[in-house]
């Protein structure tokens, strides 16, 4: 990808409710296979409504051209078993697809699942899950390898996946042991928008939100009128903090404020468990600033938590569009 195009993957802000998971999920991934984002993402955990792979072939074969980015845990998987899906949905839709490479979820939801790994741990197995993973879908020969977590002996899958539909792999975890994977098996590493907005950049990735309106003024009423500050859903994150391990998500908890800044960033979504990621609030043409900004920083790739309703998809896009790099 060159540096004058933003790749990006829409995902719904957090939906507690089972019954419009799944249409708000598709109302977003239909409407991003239209106007030119990548493909949708899609989360894993415990909590998740729906397994993200069923949900991919599910999107993949109700749009023409949408390469989903699906979250993959380790503890949830074997790598031979992510590979055959890859190559599954290659067969059948002649798409690549992006994976999420991720290690967290509920520390009670590890224990349940009887994962006693700690957080460095978890990742060390990550790096050999991304390695075996791509030989997998690359070689010609049968596998071997002998890694910690991970062994294979003759182990090959058929058939060999095209080049060209090769996934792609991104690592969003804040910490080293993170951004240690990210570096040694390539990886595109992301991390959340920084509060200042200008400092603070160490990767090719961003995941933040965008509430947007032809006005500045416009766009900071509407974002505080559908973002409301709420203390039982301040609790319900306390609560989410206190069972994680999640450095990312303790960096975003701890000792921040809700207000928005003049600059446009808004933690209070994240805040009030509304979505899992800072937004950025202001004018089609502020936002479209600070994007070319962050892109001569070196941004390549936002994860962008959206609310699935169409008007406020359309003004995503026209923030989007004043870029002039979407």
């Amino acid at each position: 990808m060159t540096a004058s195009r933003l790749r990006v993957f829409p995902a719904i802000s957090r939906n507690r409710d089972p019954k419009q998971y799944v249409g708000e999920l598709m109302r977003v991934a239909e409407f991003a296979d239209r106007n030119g984002f990548e493909g949708i993402l899609l989360f894993e955990g415990n909590d998740v409504f729906v397994e993200p792979w069923a949900m991919a072939q599910h999107i993949m074969a109700e749009t023409t051209r949408s390469s989903p980015l699906i979250a993959v845990n380790p503890v949830y998987m074997h790598p031979f078993t992510a590979a055959k899906f890859v190559s599954s949905f290659a067969q059948l839709y002649g798409r690549k697809v992006y994976l999420n490479m991720i290690t967290g979820t509920a520390v009670s939801d590890l224990q349940g699942l009887g994962d006693e790994q700690t957080h460095a741990d978890r990742y060390v197995r990550l790096g050999e899950f991304v390695a075996l993973m791509r030989q997998l879908l690359s070689s010609p020969r049968p596998v071997t390898i002998e890694g910690r977590f991970y062994r294979a002996s003759n182990l090959q899958l058929r058939p060999r996946l095209p080049a060209e539909l090769m996934p792609e792999f991104l690592i969003a975890g804040q910490s080293e042991a993170a951004q240690r994977v990210a570096k040694e098996t390539g990886c595109i590493k992301m991390q959340m928008l920084p509060p200042d907005l200008d400092d603070g950049f160490a990767a090719p990735g961003m995941n933040f939100g965008i509430f947007a309106r032809e006005r500045s003024d416009e766009a900071r009423q509407a974002a505080k009128a559908r973002f409301r500050d709420n203390p039982d859903d301040r609790e319900l994150l306390a609560l989410t903090v206190e069972n994680s391990d999640s450095v990312w998500k303790r960096r975003l908890y701890e000792g921040q404020s809700g207000e928005l800044q003049p600059n446009g960033y808004w933690l209070l979504p994240f805040l009030t468990f509304q979505a899992d990621c800072p937004y950025l609030v202001g004018s089609y043409e502020e936002i479209g600033a600070k994007l070319r900004a962050f892109a001569a920083k070196g941004l390549t790739t936002i994860m962008l938590d959206m609310v699935a309703d169409e008007t406020e998809m359309q003004h995503v896009c026209k923030a989007l569009a004043a870029s002039g790099m979407f």
